[in-house]
């Protein structure tokens, strides 16, 4: 078995100290540049690489995320980053990572405010958040930047050359999938509803982009007469009150071919739907969580489309680690796959998420 090359073994053939090669290694203090480029290449030859992992642990370093996150109880889907984070947490916990979670009431750009003011007062080595309020989520970046905290933004992309990445969804074009999704020739000359069921929908950088992207696609695909209607229902926790605006939208749109549902509660909708009324159009919608795989199942969805959230929560950990600890490149935006999920295929999206990712 080749034997481990050591600090020593590459200091001794550079004709350095071995302090020398310590600061090569670590990139601190000067060293003559003529020097440097001596020992790198030393180290390329003997096929040195810096043990960063055992190098941690030896000086006992712990290493201290801060995440940011609605409450996970407040709806199933923030259950799912959640248990990618959980996930990703029990695996770099051994080498140092201590992952700490502050919860935002899901609505409310005030809760988020707050606790993003005191996460921020712990001093962490990174944090992870989504900024799905535009305002404030640009207020916390602008802090990290001036603190120096390394972040990964999950869900919600504000652009920000200062973050280290991005996880998740491309808005827009999840928006145009959408459109593609519910289009056909027989429906030309038909009105589709994009519904945001949710408040402060033009704070939301990634619902307004999903809405983009669905206007452009049949404003750019050959269906002129397709009338987009845009619309926001905030008290979409109220049952009555949603059934009589569905009720409204059904008698006020008579040629309506289909929903677009921009967020993870189409089931929510389809519960104070009249059946005839959903008999006559086609729905999209995101995520799947337990409620809308039954509708699915039920042809009450036609199509959902995967976020794919576990694994948002998870990378966005292990980004951190790989690039605190392993000091590897993480990329600027990680893209995750739109996946186009139909009753036929549900199960093996479900499968996929619980065996991929073993600590």
């Amino acid at each position: 078995m080749k034997n481990r090359v050591r600090i020593k073994d590459v200091a001794e053939k550079a004709e350095v100290s071995t302090g020398t090669v310590d600061r090569v290694i670590h990139n601190r203090g000067n060293v003559n540049p003529e020097v440097k480029k001596k020992v790198l290449k030393v180290m390329e030859e003997l096929g040195f690489e810096r043990n960063l992992i055992a190098s941690a642990l030896a000086k006992n370093q712990t290493f201290r995320f801060g995440v940011l996150l609605p409450d996970p109880k407040s709806d199933p889907y923030w259950e799912r980053p959640y248990s990618g984070i959980q996930k990703a947490s029990k695996l770099v916990k051994h080498y140092g990572v201590i992952v700490e979670k502050f919860y935002f009431e899901l609505l409310s750009p005030k809760s988020f405010a707050k606790e993003a003011k005191k996460m921020l007062k712990n001093h962490f080595d990174a944090i992870l958040f989504p900024p799905l309020f535009l305002k404030e989520g640009k207020w916390l970046l602008k802090e990290c930047k001036k603190k120096g905290i390394p972040n990964v933004m999950i869900n919600t992309n504000i652009e920000n050359a200062d973050s280290l990445c991005y996880i998740g969804q491309d808005s827009y074009q999840s928006g145009m999938l959408a459109g593609r999704l519910l289009s056909s020739e027989k429906n030309d000359t038909k009105s589709f509803l994009i519904l945001n069921l949710t408040t402060g929908a033009t704070n939301a950088i990634h619902l307004v982009e999903k809405a983009e992207g669905f206007k452009d696609y049949f404003k750019n695909n050959g269906f002129p007469n397709v009338k987009v209607i845009v619309e926001e229902f905030e008290e979409f926790s109220n049952k009555r009150k949603l059934k009589n605006y569905l009720k409204r939208v059904a008698k006020n749109n008579p040629d309506l071919a289909g929903i677009f549902f921009t967020n993870s509660r189409a089931y929510l909708a389809i519960e104070c739907m009249d059946e005839d009324f959903l008999k006559k159009i086609k729905i999209a919608g995101f995520d799947l969580i337990e409620q809308n795989i039954k509708n699915l199942h039920e042809d009450k969805i036609n199509y959902l489309i995967n976020q794919n959230p576990f694994e948002q929560g998870y990378l966005g950990i292990t980004n951190l680690y790989n690039h605190l600890i392993l000091k590897e490149p993480v990329p600027k935006i990680l893209h995750l796959p739109l996946d186009i999920v139909v009753k036929e295929n549900a199960k093996y999206y479900l499968e996929r998420e619980q065996y991929s990712y073993v600590v």
